[in-house]
């Protein structure tokens, strides 16, 4: 949808439709500038790592117009988890919970849970509430460049990369969302934020990961590096393969150009991520690919890498580390 200058104003009715329509918009929140994208639309969040020239994909946080919006984006919610809401959203708190079928898997990069919180500016809550979607939204800057307070920084940054940018003046800096995750009446910071321990205290007992936890730990936006991994072993390969085996084994690449018939029907599955080579098509479908493959009780995976650019750079580095795990 974008392309040429990117423009800036404060039309939420505008941006809603974008949002639907699958595009990007930078909005307001409490800490900086997000660049949201509909959370249900796998397509529209691989347009945000594209947007970002993102090498990796980490998981994101998930935008709620509100507390009943959860049955949207969560399986279950704990009661320990629905007093923490009552008390804090909207607000800096973000909670870990076990996600819907409804949530792109890129979103949560392939994991079973996914972070959700409600942002406090008055400005983006209007948006959620006229979209009435949930927005996944990472910080709407260039990979590796400054977190952006203002409309006019997000606009240096990425412009003309995304469609809209939703003007909601500058924002309050240093408020960076808590992280948790509740087990009965226990709450696990995973990221420390604008929520302190001691409020927290007053719903239960607080404890702080150890580095020995964190390998067991759900995935946590922009903090820790746990992705998912198939459990059937991964094997990174550029055609053509030798096939003198009775393994059984899967293929999964971006489309079938570089392998003739007779290879590809010695495949027990098959997954062609884009037909055309489309990178963001590709992105939007890889970590249900993965899901796919590991349930089809394979021996092996074997993959190829993509093209060294763009989405390209961010998918390879998934399958580095899912053939290293």
């Amino acid at each position: 949808m974008h392309g040429g200058h990117t423009p800036i104003g404060t039309d939420v009715e505008r941006a809603a439709d974008i949002l639907r329509q699958g595009g990007l918009v930078a909005i307001p929140t409490e800490t900086v500038y997000g660049l949201a994208a509909d959370a249900l639309n796998p397509r529209a969040v691989a347009g945000i790592f594209a947007a970002k020239n993102r090498p990796a994909f980490d998981p994101l946080i998930v935008h709620l117009g509100g507390i009943d919006w959860l049955p949207q984006v969560a399986k279950q919610v704990p009661p320990l988890a629905e007093r923490l809401m009552a008390r804090f959203w909207p607000g800096p708190l973000t909670i870990i919970l076990e996600k819907t079928a409804a949530i792109a898997d890129l979103v949560t990069s392939g994991l079973p849970s996914v972070a959700v919180r409600m942002p406090r500016h008055p400005l983006a809550l209007h948006l959620l509430q006229v979209v009435q979607r949930p927005l996944a939204a990472p910080s709407a800057n260039l990979f590796g460049q400054t977190s952006p307070t203002t409309a006019s920084h997000v606009s240096r940054q990425l412009d003309g990369r995304i469609d809209y940018i939703l003007d909601g003046g500058p924002c309050g800096v240093g408020v960076e969302s808590t992280i948790i995750r509740v087990e009965d009446q226990t709450i696990q910071i995973l990221r420390p934020g604008g929520v302190t321990r001691e409020e927290l205290s007053e719903f239960g007992s607080v404890v702080l990961p150890s580095a020995k936890d964190s390998d067991s730990m759900p995935l946590v936006p922009g903090q820790l590096k746990e992705h998912y991994a198939p459990r059937t072993p991964l094997r990174i390969i550029e055609p053509p393969v030798d096939f003198t085996t009775e393994q059984q084994l899967g293929l999964l690449t971006l489309n079938r150009h570089d392998w003739n018939a007779a290879d590809l029907a010695r495949f027990a599955c098959v997954r062609e991520l884009s037909p055309h080579g489309n990178l963001e098509e590709a992105a939007a479908g890889f970590f249900a690919a993965l899901h796919e493959m590991d349930e089809a009780q394979l021996d092996l995976i074997l993959a190829t890498p993509f093209p060294d650019h763009g989405l390209g750079l961010a998918l390879n580095d998934r399958l580095s580390r899912a053939a290293h795990e």
